[in-house]
This record gives C-alpha cells, sequence and structure tokens, in this order.
C-alpha cells in the first residue's frame, strides 16, 4: 500500500497542485478585530515541515503530527508537522524540513526519501513561507521528541484526513484571547486547524484525484 501511495504522489506532485483552493477549504475566519496581520512589506521567514508516511506494524499509513508545549507565541500548543525555519546551514529548504524533524522528533535523514512537495502556505501570523515537503520511510521512525519544543507525537492515521466524519468546524480561543471560527481535522481527538489543517486539505485532494482509496 504504501508503495503505491509513494509511486501515486511521484506523479501528482509533477503536475498542477490544487493549493489555493484546497487552502481555502480550511481557512479558518478571525472573528476579534485585534488580530491583526504583520506588516506586509517585511519579507516572509522562509521555512518547511515533513509530512513523512511509513507503515505501522499492522501496514497502515501512518505520519507524525506534533503538539506544541504551550508558550508566550503565534503557535502555542497547536497541533503541527515538525519543522521550522531555514537556517543559514541549510543547502536547501528540503534539508531545513529533514534537519527540523530530526532535532524535533528524532528522524533520521539517511532513511527518508524525499518525493516532492506540496504548494507554499504562507503563515500571515509568524510571517512565514511554509514548504511542506512530502517523505516516506520503509519502516516505523524511532522517534525521540525534544521536550522543549515538543509536548506529543501523535501518530495520525492517512485515513483521517480523507474520511468525512474527521472534519469539523468550531469556535475556537488562541492564545487565551483571540476568538476563531475554523474547519478542522478531528485528529487522535485533537483540533488540527490553521495551516497544518490547509496542508492537510491539499494533500487530501491530491490523494482524492490519485484515487488512493
Amino acid at each position: 500500500m504504501i508503495g503505491e501511495l509513494k509511486e501515486k504522489l511521484i506523479v501528482e506532485l509533477a503536475n498542477e497542485l490544487p493549493g489555493k483552493i484546497a487552502h481555502s477549504m480550511m481557512m479558518p475566519t478571525v472573528r476579534d478585530d485585534n488580530l491583526k496581520m504583520p506588516d506586509s512589506q517585511i519579507p516572509p521567514v522562509k521555512s518547511a515541515v515533513l509530512v513523512l508516511f511509513y507503515p505501522d506494524e499492522q501496514n497502515h499509513i501512518k505520519f507524525p503530527l506534533i503538539q506544541r508545549p504551550t508558550y508566550n507565541g503565534a503557535h502555542s500548543a497547536q497541533v503541527s508537522f515538525p519543522g521550522g525555519k531555514k537556517e543559514e546551514k541549510d543547502q536547501s529548504i528540503i534539508h531545513t524540513a529533514l534537519r527540523e524533524a530530526e532535532e524535533e522528533i528524532g528522524i533520521d535523514q539517511s532513511r527518508v526519501d524525499v518525493v516532492g512537495s506540496l504548494t507554499d502556505l504562507f503563515i500571515w501570523v509568524s510571517n512565514y513561507l511554509v514548504t511542506p515537503v512530502i517523505g516516506f520511510s520503509n519502516e516505523k521512525p524511532i522517534f525521540k521528541k525534544d521536550d522543549q519544543e515538543v509536548d506529543a507525537i501523535i501518530e495520525a492515521d492517512l485515513y483521517d484526513i480523507i474520511n468525512p466524519a474527521k472534519r469539523k468546524e468550531g469556535n475556537i480561543i488562541v492564545r487565551e484571547k483571540y476568538n476563531i471560527q475554523t474547519p478542522y481535522f478531528d485528529i487522535d481527538n485533537r483540533i488540527v486547524w490553521g495551516a497544518t489543517a490547509m496542508m492537510l486539505s491539499e494533500l487530501s485532494m491530491i490523494l482524492d484525484k490519485a484515487r488512493i482509496f
């Protein structure tokens, strides 16, 4: 199954991607006028996340998400892919995704086969331009989380993102003060919303087009 997914994604990622359409389907609606966009003249910070597919013991296809710690910042306590901003030492944005995944959850870079990327996504609240890098591992990684960066590692099932019952909508409070109405994915009884949900939305459209399930 994972081999079929890999072959089909290599083909689909080389074609035109449904980025904006897919992103808009899971875009939050800000209900609080105090939450303002940053100055658009500031160049965005290049960054990357790793979307890593691997088989579990039952041969189900999984991918890791992380629960961020609670802190005084834009993405406090949110569920996301492992990733972060590009550093000068990174040879490419792909290396950024691999390095961050290794630092945050212990992914062995040498065991990841990168096959492409999804559409870049601008996260205005933090002024990050994020490249979602797609990779595969032939076996389940040995996870080791960085306790300062990660509260929990979530092994999400690929089927969850194409299951209509997992798509919901509700009102959430961000950083204990901002009111946001948003669609989200219910994964492992956690609310996966915002940029991560928008990336998953694009991935689900690609899976549907490739008839993976």
